[in-house]
């Protein structure tokens, strides 16, 4: 099988560059050299049209509102139903006239089996990006920025919320509304969260190798990075933040790309 439209992959050249923020917490410093190896990375998340291929072509499960993650207990579940409901699929078919956006609802697991699926049909492994090298695609080949755009925030450039009361009013925008950064890359901040491949560790980036650093293999919390349409916090769009989560996580705000070996 080959895919008709092959995934929009952008060339990161190898080498190093400066990872963290100095005036974070401490679980994103300290700032540090970080060198990491040529990989090829999706222009756009994965969106809801490449998603359906995905489930068409194996019949895995649709993104579903499923049980309750447990970032929505503590009497969330209602606003949870309520924001997930615009994504959900019928059956095959993901939600009308939302194709060209990031696809949410996504567990870690289930964007792991879109991987191992893709790989097949490319040949070539397709997985999650390292925390290292999302970070390094994010900011661009700049370094010290806050956003991949510059140190302020600007909403022509990012999909993010603008305060609490309009959240029922916003939602993901398509894959490449907003300007790409300096390696043509679009949506590294805002629009949804994107799960990267590590496990959570708060000693990351004072004991981690400096060159294509990984995390241990087993964890109690996830990461995704970048923010999203439901986030007032700005904070939560920098390049450096990491966000972690639990791992049963699922949300109307989560999506993620994929990154490919040379």
């Amino acid at each position: 099988m080959t895919l008709a439209t092959p995934p929009d992959l952008v060339r990161i050249p190898a080498g190093d560059f400066l990872m963290g923020a100095a005036d974070a917490d401490e679980e994103e410093r300290p700032v540090h050299r970080v060198y990491v190896s040529e990989f090829f990375i999706g222009r756009f998340a994965v969106t809801e049209d490449e998603f359906a291929r995905f489930i068409r072509a194996t019949g895995y499960p649709a993104p579903a509102i499923r049980g309750l993650p447990l970032i929505a207990t503590g009497g969330r579940d209602a606003l949870f139903g309520e924001l997930a409901a615009p994504y959900v699929w019928d059956r095959a078919e993901p939600p009308e006239g939302l194709g060209g956006h990031p696809v949410v609802l996504v567990r870690y697991n289930d964007a792991l089996a879109y991987c191992r699926w893709l790989s097949e049909v490319l040949g070539r492994v397709a997985r999650l990006p390292t925390e290292a090298e999302w970070e390094k695609a994010a900011r661009g080949g700049a370094e010290g920025l806050r956003y991949p755009w510059g140190n302020d925030i600007d909403p022509s450039r990012c999909n993010f919320l603008a305060g609490p009361s309009v959240k029922r009013q916003r939602g993901t925008r398509p894959a490449g509304t907003y300007s790409p950064n300096a390696y043509g890359l679009c949506d590294m901040a805002g629009n949804v969260w994107e799960w990267v491949s590590d496990w959570y560790s708060g000693d990351y980036y004072s004991e981690s190798d400096a060159r294509d650093p990984r995390v241990p293999e087993t964890g109690r919390m996830r990461i995704v990075r970048g923010g999203s349409w439901v986030n007032d916090d700005v904070s939560m769009l920098r390049c450096a933040c990491r966000h972690r989560v639990p791992p049963d996580t699922y949300s109307y705000s989560v999506g993620f790309r994929i990154v490919c070996s040379p």
